[in-house]
């Protein structure tokens, strides 16, 4: 079976985070079952047009924000009779497959973006502007879709999902996986409490509120502070970097890090904090939990699916810098819970595989060719 994979980025894009990395593994079991993948997705700077990443073919063309949905339609009508299945992922905005694809198609979404659409990283008053017109008319982009079957991460996107119209039949959830990293990983925390930030450097992942609750963390000598992971732009990295001034040496901002080197700054991490507004999961928390670190996060979606509230961490009542601070020093001034944590916070991950969940897609993939559901 030749699978067809259309999202924004790939797995080779600086700015691929969890959502194509989850796609990555559901693809290789895909291939492990003898199907082969094509991934077409947005071009970036220095970016081939056509490589070969882990037996997957990806094709490039086009902007990620804009450009690219038009490029896959192109790519689409050229190969077209040589595809046997379409999947269509939604970022924000997905590729319209039920208006040109008449091959069996698979809606992958990580979550409905809904307010998040203001967030968009454009300038003012363009980001606004996109921004409504995105908000206005996601559900009735959904509604193209009411045909076209959907696998997601988790029970809040599932709902969200629902709620734009979609039956619930056609919707499968399918929980991500971890990847660990090949080198067994040490989990000695750093001497001084350290509360680390991971993830991209955007608005919607709520990294100025993360850089507030360091600022209200920094009171307490006892206290250091990371950042993991690069800007969505140059311009917005350096504005954060700039709102951190004042945390002077006790902030590091790491930036873009290897899979290993990622998994040791956790291990030695002794809380994560996870602000963003909304998720499709939040498989940051997962990757944190498997090390033994414990995660404080907002009381978002996706985020009450992946962090287990007094188990593998704290979900906060109020999405503010000061209730997150106050979390984190709850569980950092309480010894017995905090340990009572880490043994809860990996017993959590435990439950994760990424053997089974890719079982469970291409179990799903081929439901969908064979027509059986």
């Amino acid at each position: 079976m030749n699978i067809l994979i259309l999202s924004w980025r790939d797995p080779r894009h600086p700015l691929a985070g969890g959502a194509e990395q989850s796609v990555l593994e559901h693809a290789k079991g895909w291939l492990d079952a003898g199907n082969n993948i094509t991934w077409f997705s947005s071009r970036y700077k220095n970016s081939f047009k056509k490589e070969n990443f882990e037996s997957i073919e990806i094709e490039r063309g086009g902007n990620q924000y804009l450009g690219v949905q038009f490029a896959a339609f192109f790519h689409y009508l050229k190969n077209k009779n040589k595809i046997d299945l379409v999947i269509d992922q939604f970022h924000g905005l997905p590729f319209f497959t039920p208006l040109y694809v008449r091959k069996p198609k698979l809606a992958l979404i990580q979550e409905v973006a809904k307010k998040v659409w203001f967030l968009n990283p454009l300038p003012r008053p363009i980001n606004w502007l996109v921004g409504l017109i995105g908000y206005l008319f996601e559900p009735l982009v959904l509604k193209l879709y009411r045909n076209v079957f959907f696998m997601t991460a988790s029970m809040s996107a599932r709902e969200d999902i629902i709620k734009m119209g979609i039956d619930t039949e056609k919707i499968t959830v399918i929980p991500h996986g971890v990847t660990l990293p090949k080198k067994a990983v040490k989990s000695e925390k750093e001497k001084i409490k350290t509360i680390t930030y991971l993830g991209i450097l955007s608005k919607d992942k709520g990294i100025e509120d993360a850089i507030k609750c360091f600022q209200i963390l920094a009171s307490r000598t006892n206290y250091q502070f990371w950042v993991i992971g690069q800007g969505e732009t140059k311009t917005y990295e350096e504005k954060i970097k700039k709102l951190a001034k004042s945390l002077g040496n006790k902030i590091i901002f790491w930036g873009f890090v290897s899979q290993q080197r990622k998994f040791e700054l956790l291990a030695k991490s002794h809380i994560l904090i996870n602000p963003s507004i909304h998720e499709g999961w939040g498989l940051v928390n997962i990757e944190a939990n498997c090390v033994g670190t414990p995660v404080v996060a907002c009381n978002s979606a996706g985020l009450v699916d992946s962090v287990r509230n007094g188990e593998s961490g704290a979900i906060v009542e109020n999405n503010t810098p000061e209730e997150l601070a106050k979390a984190v020093v709850s569980i950092l001034d309480d010894e017995r819970n905090y340990n009572a944590l880490i043994r809860g916070s990996t017993m959590w991950a435990d439950k994760f595989s990424w053997s089974e969940s890719k079982q469970k897609s291409l179990d799903l993939v081929n439901r969908i060719i064979k027509n059986e559901i």
